[in-house]
């Protein structure tokens, strides 16, 4: 029987190797799985050697902090692929530990091939890491049409499959009637995945809140959570004097939500490009500790944090980030639009515009489960 060992190191991936996984087991149910997973790869029954939550790192002082736990677990999770002896690693995003698992594996037996979903953002910042992937990256499979020149260049073998993200619909019938207060108005907030986010973040949040409901009595606020930070959320929020919120983690019910938002508040990453598939306007936020910060100033080679301002090269979703991440600028912000319709409505049609531009022709599950297919019989 042929065998996969699934890489990840944060949820957004564990999702994005989850619906997957999903697709190929409608091809082949003759594969066993291993991974490095959350709950997502569990709720289709793909063991995790580990939990998610253990390797779950943001910044560069962070990942310094915790160095020697990190190395420990990348030599862990190397010593149990080579056991499992996959005929595939399937790597996805988070390249930082899923691609550095990768290439030790590679040195230790060259005959696993190793496919990677996410490319590591080269055309931000260390492009010099293309030649390194060639080394033991057998394919990778691209969100963006774009970034098929940087390892076009490098004669990496690549393909452009889009991002699942821009296929989600609001079909669902699920019911939220027993959510939704008829009298109120429904703001989504997207506080991140990780603990340092969340840890970071939710104050600001907070603050915000309470200075809205000092100005409005008809919001609703929903908090988009994880299975695994949902808990962590409740909490915080249950030290407060609130009563008009609610914290999400079903993927549906989400969806369903953010679809009849009036507005989003979302940290920065790719959860952007969901909002902005399902028209809600919205405004990014983001906050890191100043060293990490001024290391990453250092690095990255893009004036903006979100892709859609990437692509554009201006600004088309107002982006709070460091000092102007606090609950009085995101209060100004989301104010300033709620009374701006006209401006709410250029900034859908212009970020609707950008992701027709760059959505792939095809299904992104259906393209990357087919090149899983073509290598596990070769």
């Amino acid at each position: 029987m042929k065998r996969i060992f699934i890489l990840t190191g944060e949820t957004s991936g564990d999702k994005l190797a989850a619906s997957v996984i999903t697709k190929l087991k409608e091809k082949n149910s003759n594969i066993n799985y291993l991974s490095v997973g959350g709950s997502y790869l569990n709720s289709i029954g793909i063991k995790s050697i580990f939990d998610l939550k253990e390797i779950t790192y943001i910044g560069f002082t962070s990942v310094l902090l915790n160095i020697f736990k990190i190395k420990k677990k990348i030599d862990i999770t190397v010593s149990e692929i080579i056991k499992f002896n996959p005929n595939i690693i399937f790597s996805v995003d988070s390249p930082d530990f899923t691609l550095r698992v990768a290439e030790k594996v590679k040195r230790i037996n060259p005959q696993i091939k190793v496919i990677h979903y996410v490319a590591p953002q080269v055309w931000i910042w260390r492009e010099n890491r293309v030649k390194k992937f060639k080394k033991f990256v057998d394919h990778i499979l691209l969100l963006f049409n774009f970034e098929k020149k940087y390892f076009d260049k490098e004669n990496i073998p690549n393909t452009f499959v889009g991002h699942p993200l821009l296929e989600k619909s609001n079909n669902s019938k699920i019911d939220i009637s027993s959510l939704i207060k008829k009298e109120k108005k429904i703001l989504s907030i997207f506080p991140g995945s990780r603990n340092s986010e969340i840890n970071v973040l939710m104050p600001i949040l907070i603050d915000f809140i309470k200075m809205m409901n000092k100005r409005f009595d008809n919001f609703e606020f929903f908090f988009h959570a994880t299975h695994e930070n949902k808990n962590d959320i409740i909490k915080i929020l249950e030290k407060e004097n609130l009563n008009n919120y609610q914290v999400i983690a079903e993927e549906e019910i989400k969806l369903k939500i953010l679809s009849i938002s009036l507005f989003a508040v979302s940290k920065s990453g790719t959860i952007s490009l969901e909002i902005c598939n399902q028209k809600i306007p919205s405004i990014i936020i983001y906050k890191i500790n100043f060293i990490n910060y001024l290391i990453m100033k250092s690095l990255v080679k893009v004036k903006f944090a979100n892709i859609i301002n990437i692509i554009n090269n201006k600004e088309i979703i107002p982006e709070l980030l460091q000092n102007e991440c606090n609950a009085k600028e995101i209060f100004n912000s989301v104010v300033y639009f709620l009374k701006n319709p006209k401006l709410m409505k250029n900034q859908v049609d212009a970020c609707y515009k950008t992701l027709n531009e760059i959505k792939s022709k095809s299904s992104s599950v259906e393209e990357a489960s087919n090149i899983l297919a073509k290598y596990i019989i070769t």
